[in-house]
């Protein structure tokens, strides 16, 4: 955002971005438009995973380790992303451009997004934020598997007393109640965007007991399957 102040629905959470704050979305979030978009001044840019597997090396911002979809820059900082946001912007409305020149600036303009994602005592070659990170890629990677807390600590090569503390540090929750409600928020995602019946749903999502997974639901949220629904299609 260059200027003016807006809203933005993420995951069922508003947010208010003002000038110099960028707020990203991830792949699959419940994302509501802002009502207007009238005296706002904003660059946005969107790209794929088959496009950031191109690039030099991995954002960890992506995975979203503190859960702050948005993040606000210096002024020095804005004034440079700024800059490359309009070289995109050239290159990319010109025909035949090197497809390496557009990935270059994708790289400085992501690279400078992960420095103010992550503050100064938070960086990401921290060895205990590094396996929050790798933890939270694999329930990323496997949530509907519904892999044991033993079995994931044992692949990342943790003991589970370890891993306990580091996602509790970093997320306020145990493993277990992590994933539990990363599997709820999937099941809002999805009877957001689709029709499917819960017990389809619950399917999907690696339960084998629909009225468990129900009862999970209104446990987790405070409201049942049929209310969230019905709260959805009033809003």
């Amino acid at each position: 955002m260059l200027a003016g102040h807006t809203q933005h629905g993420v995951d069922l959470q508003q947010f208010e971005i003002k000038a110099n704050e960028l707020l990203f979305i991830l792949p699959h979030q419940i994302h509501r438009l802002p009502a207007t978009k009238e005296g706002t001044d904003y660059f946005k840019l969107g790209f794929d995973e088959n496009c950031l597997s191109l690039l030099p090396k991995h954002y960890p911002f992506l995975v979203n380790p503190f859960n702050q979809q948005k993040i606000q820059f210096t002024a020095p900082a804005a004034a440079r992303l700024k800059a490359i946001f309009e070289i995109l912007l050239n290159v990319l409305s010109t025909i035949d451009t090197d497809p390496d020149l557009i990935l270059a600036h994708l790289n400085s303009l992501l690279t400078e997004i992960n420095r103010a994602y992550f503050s100064v005592d938070k960086s990401p070659a921290d060895d205990n934020l590094s396996n929050y990170i790798r933890f939270k890629r694999f329930v990323e990677d496997n949530l509907t598997d519904h892999t044991s807390i033993q079995a994931i600590a044992q692949k990342l090569a943790l003991n589970t007393n370890r891993l306990y503390t580091i996602v509790k540090h970093y997320s306020g929750l145990s493993p277990k109640a992590f994933i539990t409600n990363r599997l709820i928020l999937e099941a809002k995602r999805r009877l957001y965007y689709s029709e499917s019946s819960i017990k389809e749903l619950a399917y999907d999502l690696g339960f084998n007991d629909p009225d468990y997974f129900s009862r999970l639901f209104k446990k987790v949220t405070g409201q049942t399957i049929a209310t969230f629904v019905q709260d959805l299609s009033g809003n």
